[in-house]
């Protein structure tokens, strides 16, 4: 299946507590991650991560479901069609 180009919103509610584990899980995606931005909220300490990926439909999928899976995270992404 061909890559499409995409991208990946990350929000983390406790960025205590989730950061560690959703910087693992981007990390072993590293290679399809073609960009990442993001912008920590002190006064709530809370993240948003903006990530523009090259992902076939099934990667994509599993990477939101593992940075899903973590509590206090959301997250939404999306692929080109071509």
């Amino acid at each position: 299946m061909d890559k499409r180009l995409g991208f990946v919103g990350i929000i983390i509610e406790d960025r205590k507590k989730s950061a560690p584990l959703v910087n693992k899980i981007l990390s072993d995606y590293g290679d399809e991650i073609l960009a990442r931005v993001g912008l920590p909220h002190k006064q709530r300490n809370c993240s948003v991560i903006t990530l523009t990926v090259e992902m076939t439909p099934d990667e994509i999928g599993s990477l939101a479901g593992k940075l899903g899976a973590i509590q206090g995270v959301a997250v939404k992404s999306s692929l080109g069609k071509v």
